[in-house]
């Protein structure tokens, strides 16, 4: 289901599939290099374009269903922070894992989108997490968290203190973070299928995004902002024949 390359990538748990990405063809949230144009910088990028189950989307029209609940048994494994060109990366040691329907996925890493790609009901938030977690098999399930401004992110702030500034930088936090602290009290979530938000786009990913938001202060929105230095979302992609639960 999924290039071996980017599985090994995700388990080195030091570099992201957008790094991997941008060491087989240099591409941006702009341009000619732009969204609109991932599929035509590497044969490997096609499905960017060519694929019916792309990522993210615009939330709307969910269907009620009995989801199964989200069982989160995470560590403090947040150990490193890579700015990779493209966002703010934290990779994680093993030993945290998420549990769906009897299923173990472990988390390799988080980072950031701003604003949120994914939508919800047509309302963008100032920024998005992207948990991301495998199986055993290469399968990817990652997990979406809203923010809104407001009272500081206590995890975030941490992050933030030693985020590296320049692109391709790696810092080791001097405290580990806890991902627990970038998720909701409230884990009620809509789930879809779709893919990698980057090239090279693969499909087959579980998205999960919850369905409350939490928050972080102006400073820290700006101060991710600033790093970044441009907005990092992907437009929303069509929905076609896919089904939104809820």
């Amino acid at each position: 289901m999924f290039k071996k390359g980017l599985f090994l990538v995700l388990l080195s748990g030091i570099t992201s599939p957008a790094l991997l990405a941008s060491e087989q063809a240099h591409w941006s949230y702009e341009g000619q290099q732009g969204p609109d144009h991932w599929s035509a910088l590497s044969g490997d990028f096609s499905i960017c374009s060519q694929g019916k189950n792309q990522s993210p989307i615009n939330l709307t029209k969910m269907i009620e269903a009995k989801l199964s609940p989200l069982s989160f048994s995470y560590r403090y494994g947040g150990k490193d922070v890579i700015n990779n060109g493209h966002t703010i990366q934290v990779t994680y040691q093993k030993g945290s894992v998420l549990k769906l329907e009897g299923h173990h996925y472990e988390l390799r890493q988080f980072h950031f989108h701003a604003p949120s790609e994914n939508t919800i009901e047509g309302n963008s938030y100032p920024m998005e997490a992207h948990l991301v977690h495998a199986d055993k098999e290469g399968n990817l399930a990652v997990v979406a968290v809203m923010f809104k401004q407001g009272t500081a992110n206590s995890t975030l702030e941490k992050i933030w203190r030693e985020m590296p500034k320049k692109m391709l930088q790696e810092k080791h936090l001097s405290q580990s973070v806890n991902a627990m602290g970038l998720l909701p009290k409230d884990k009620t979530y809509y789930r879809f299928n779709g893919s990698l938000t980057t090239p090279p786009c693969s499909e087959g990913v579980a998205w999960l995004v919850m369905k409350h938001y939490i928050t972080a202060s102006k400073a820290q929105l700006e101060t991710f902002e600033r790093t970044v230095g441009a907005p990092n979302n992907r437009p929303v992609q069509p929905i076609n024949a896919r089904v939104i639960l809820k």
